[in-house]
């Protein structure tokens, strides 16, 4: 307990922010390079103590680690895309990223590189055009990654320190002189393990406080099951990459489709975009441009929806963009809403993928519900729904 006279804090070492008794300064190499590399971390990955963005930095003499999410307008962004000697592209896959073990620049680089989970990056790219619209570059993995403390979604994926060696291997053409760069991400990897088998055979700190039993599942969803209602909105949306972006051609919703569990009720509206329809649009939601363009207006959604939606319903959704994108469009939402994506992990403790994956999971795949891939999807809604509502 803090309060106890025998509590020590853990003496932590100022350089790599970790414990002392992990501390992986001694392996530390500084390496120079021609390569300017500006790292950009999500705030929640800062606190990651397996974390390799810092150790990168701390090896690295011409690099910079910078915190956020938003960087319009930061400074420092600005400095790291103004150097015309040294142009800035993006770290990160896509369609058209440039492999750089086979297509490496002419010249040195500003290498942007986003760190954080892919969530999180992805995140950082989605929220940021001036790092969606850089040149991307891209790499094959050689050898699976090392980070054996931390599970990555796909063998392909490695740390960040592990794709820096990588990259700048083959930006300076030199792949054996960034292989130092390894030397203190395998020290902190075997030290947490060697920590691991310490915690594991008895040997802990403080003891573990009993946690209150929490239900798997909310106690609100499970008892207002009888008004619960299914919703799925599609939008009209121009990848971020696309100079389309660019010109405020926001996400727009062109279809909206809702089922209600307690009747069997299902609303199925198409909303005619107003905006010129992204290349994928149409294959996305599984509507064809001429479908789309014959689509009613968002006042009459509107309009029908409020003769459908009742004060009392609970909305379920999978994941939050439908719902805000419904809201942001202008249309009203009861207050109560589920993230089933959410309450999913909870039931499983562990990742569920994609909803088509967790419904085929629990059951059946049900029969669609309404036109385009919003009545499949609101049908795999449902059935998840039902399944995570019913009794155990």
């Amino acid at each position: 307990m803090l309060g106890s006279p025998d509590f020590e804090p853990r003496a932590v070492c100022a350089r790599c922010r970790r414990p002392t008794s992990v501390c992986y300064c001694k392996h530390l190499s500084s390496i120079d390079t021609r390569t300017r590399i500006v790292l950009l971390q999500h705030p929640r990955e800062r606190d990651m103590a397996i974390g390799t963005a810092r150790m990168a930095s701390l090896c690295l003499p011409n690099s910079e680690l910078h915190v956020g999410v938003h960087w319009q307008g930061s400074p420092a962004l600005a400095r790291a895309l103004s150097d015309p000697s040294r142009p800035a592209a993006l770290l990160y896959p896509g369609e058209n990223a440039i492999d750089v073990g086979t297509h490496p620049p002419p010249g040195p680089v500003t290498l942007v590189v986003v760190d954080g989970t892919w969530w999180q990056a992805k995140k950082l790219v989605r929220e940021n055009p001036e790092l969606a619209s850089l040149p991307r570059y891209t790499f094959t993995t050689p050898t699976p990654s090392e980070y054996r403390i931390r599970k990555e979604p796909n063998d392909a994926y490695v740390s960040t320190i592990e794709a820096l060696v990588h990259v700048l291997g083959a930006l300076e053409g030199d792949k054996e002189r960034f292989r130092a760069l390894l030397l203190p991400f395998r020290a902190m990897i075997d030290a947490q393990i060697a920590c691991e088998k310490l915690v594991g055979s008895g040997r802990v700190r403080h003891p573990k406080k009993q946690r209150p039993f929490k239900p798997r599942v909310p106690t609100h969803l499970g008892e207002h099951a009888k008004d619960l209602v299914c919703v799925v909105g599609e939008a009209n949306a121009w990848p971020y990459s696309c100079p389309e972006r660019a010109l405020s051609l926001p996400d727009e919703l062109v279809h909206w489709v809702a089922h209600r569990l307690s009747t069997g009720e299902t609303f199925d509206f198409v909303i005619a975009p107003k905006n010129p329809l992204a290349p994928k649009t149409a294959s996305y939601v599984g509507l064809s441009s001429d479908e789309l363009a014959r689509g009613g207006s968002m006042a009459q959604l509107f309009d029908r929806w409020r003769n459908f939606v009742r004060e009392s319903d609970v909305i379920c959704s999978w994941g939050r963009y439908a719902t805000a994108l419904f809201v942001a469009s202008g249309g009203y939402l009861p207050a109560t809403r589920f993230d089933l994506r959410q309450v999913a992990r909870v039931f499983t403790s562990g990742k569920v993928g994609t909803l088509e994956e967790f419904a085929r999971s629990v059951g059946e795949p049900p029969t669609s519900l309404g036109v385009g891939r919003g009545g499949m999807r609101v049908a795999q809604i449902a059935a998840t729904a039902r399944h995570l509502t019913s009794p155990p």
